[in-house]
């Protein structure tokens, strides 16, 4: 299944991608795409039910994200070999964890605001994690795939001067607003195959910037959910961003920012795609 939100922002409807495609509004079934949704059975409640039976929604609506707001937005830092090679690091012996604020989550075509006083905003696509119940001290990775509701791209902007050259943490670099557009849908597990071995690319005013692959990951998605399962409780509806491939504006040389008008696409194979424009905060 392929769930959507849409309308207007704080304004959202849950609905679904039925099989040709059409947008269908599920409001008059379900309350959102949220925790209690998603702790409750609520997929498999979705299971049951004829799509076709519910209204279509116009494809001109705009989409909000995936999920409704997350617990939590939980980032795994210079999680693809190729990524932390680009950045001179070494390649981690655990994940790095940080987290953005669950307000940066917006819906995938929504603007890129650059922050007041930013000229190192960068992009980061990446693969989504959302959670499908409540997971604590889970005993193995292979466990941890049953707690996965399903995925789809997050985009990870950041602002580079505000992460790395202010002191402190990274946080701040990275909870900017609009920071996690999310969606266009949340592919439920059953629809990737593979989710080790999806393309993921990213364009810049139509020239790619990053063209990589989820198999070059260092910490898979079961493994990553095992991991944080053992310092905190990942509730049904957290958002985990696995990490970027390379190719960020922090990478190149020299480097490239993003700038009020600049417009960005992502792709990740299975999961859609993303068209934002920059504007100023």
């Amino acid at each position: 299944m392929k769930l959507i939100r849409f309308g207007k922002p704080g304004a959202e409807k849950p609905g679904i991608l039925d099989v040709n495609g059409n947008r269908r509004d599920l409001s008059s079934s379900f309350t959102d795409w949220d925790r209690s949704f998603f702790q409750n059975g609520g997929l498999e409640k979705l299971r049951g039910l004829e799509f076709s039976k519910f209204p279509e929604v116009d494809d001109k609506v705009r989409l909000g994200s995936c999920v409704a707001r997350p617990g939590k937005v939980i980032c795994i830092g210079l999680n693809y070999s190729d990524h932390a090679s680009e950045s001179g690091m070494a390649i981690p012996q655990e994940p790095i964890i940080f987290q953005k604020g669950a307000n940066t989550v917006v819906g995938p075509n929504d603007n890129i605001l650059i922050p007041r006083n930013s000229e190192k905003t960068d992009w980061e696509v990446e693969l989504g994690v959302v959670i499908g119940k409540d997971a604590r001290y889970l005993n193995s990775a292979e466990e941890a795939k049953d707690y996965i509701a399903g995925y789809c791209i997050s985009h990870d902007v950041s602002e580079r001067a505000f992460q790395l050259e202010m002191g402190g943490q990274w946080t701040k670099g990275k909870s900017c607003d609009n920071f996690n557009p999310l969606g266009p849908f949340l592919a439920t597990s059953e629809e990737i195959e593979d989710v080790h071995n999806l393309k993921m690319k990213l364009w810049v005013n139509g020239e790619q910037m990053q063209n990589g692959n989820t198999n070059t990951m260092i910490f898979d998605c079961y493994y990553v959910v095992h991991y944080l399962s053992q310092f905190m409780t990942l509730e049904a509806g957290d958002v985990i961003s696995t990490g970027t491939p390379p190719g960020v504006g922090l990478g190149m040389k020299p480097p490239k920012y993003l700038k009020a008008g600049d417009k960005v696409a992502l792709e990740i194979e299975d999961l859609g795609r993303q068209e934002q424009t920059c504007s100023n905060a």
